[in-house]
Formats: C-alpha cells, structure tokens, sequence
C-alpha cells in the first residue's frame, strides 16, 4: 500500500498542503496523513508518528519532497530505518528516490549530506553577515514583539481594559503587558 505523508510549516499554506494532497494521490496514495506544523517545533508531529505507526511490510511512505518529511540529516537516518524496521520503504517524489532499491537509499544519503551541508553553509554566511553589520554600527536585531505594541497597551489599559485580555487581543503574553505599563516606555510612568 501506498501511504502519503503531506506537510506544511503554518495554518496559513493551506494551498501548499492542497497541492501536496494532489500529487500523493496521482502518485496512487490510498491513504494520505497531514499537518500543518513546523518540522522543528518541539511540538510532536502526531500525524507523522500515525503514518508511520499504520505502516506495515510492503507499504511505501510517499512525500512530495524531504523536507516534508525530515528536518536534519539524523532525523531522515532515524524516521528511515523505522520505516525499514518494519519492512516498508520511503519513496520521494521530487527527487525520484525509492529506498527499495540500493541506488534509491545511496542517492537519499548523498543528497541528504548536501542538503545538510548547504544549510551549514547559510547559516554560516548569514552569521558572518551579522557581525561585519554590527561592527559597522548597522545591526540593531529585531525589536521584540511586545515593544512594537506600547501605543496599544497603554490604550487599551487606560479603556479598562485587564492584562490577561490585553495580551489576548494583541497577541502578546501578559508578563510583556506587565512589563510595558510598569516601563518608562509610557508616556508619564517612570520605571518601577
């Protein structure tokens, strides 16, 4: 049997897992888990361990690309030999891989290592990139979420409004609106 594994990062790709679904199914999927979960939450993908769970000797796991599926090179070896273990296989489509074959499992680890490699080498770049910006005095970060929002906490505060329901409208916790009314930031507090 051939069973499908289709995810994206967030609720809002909602056209990405569609297209997903769509092409499992082309591929001949009888039955197709998904979720839309980051692949590096610490949050459990309840739907992979599911696929993986139902499959038996013979079934082939199908997903559109690897990193649908595995977040590192580790994990791909790890989620590869419990599909192994149990005497399925792991076929992925935009990359022609089929690990029933010697040649499919090669090619899945040399790609794998480049593709790990690759990432390696971003981040690299990107922290280089970083510290030449802050040795010229042009770095400054990301402000924090909470900082973006003083204007609306101290006007929602001074409606009536409670903490708890400030950080639920504003999407912020209720530690950041404590922090942002007892902070210098508004206009005519001094800080506590």
């Amino acid at each position: 049997m051939l069973v499908g594994y289709a995810r994206t990062s967030t609720l809002d790709q909602l056209a990405g897992i569609e297209a997903q679904e769509r092409e499992l199914l082309s591929a001949g999927c009888e039955k197709i888990f998904r979720e839309q979960i980051s692949s590096v939450d610490v949050v459990k993908r309840e739907q992979l361990a599911a696929a993986l769970d139902f499959l038996r000797e013979g079934d082939t796991l199908v997903v559109t690309k690897l990193d649908r599926l595995a977040r590192s090179v580790p994990h791909m070896h790890e989620l590869l030999k419990r599909i192994t273990t149990k005497g399925a296989a792991l076929n992925i489509l935009g990359m022609g891989i089929d690990t029933k074959t010697p040649t499919g499992k090669l090619m899945l680890n040399i790609l794998g290592g480049v593709a790990e490699f690759e990432r390696e080498i971003m981040l690299e770049r990107q922290r280089e990139g970083i510290a030449k910006a802050k040795a010229e005095g042009k770095y400054k970060g990301r402000a924090p979420t909470a900082l973006r929002k003083v204007a609306q906490v101290t006007e929602l505060r001074a409606a009536g409004v409670g903490a708890s329901d400030i950080a639920r409208r504003l999407g912020i916790s209720r530690a950041s609106v404590y922090n942002i009314l007892k902070s210098d930031r508004v206009p005519g507090r001094a800080r506590v």
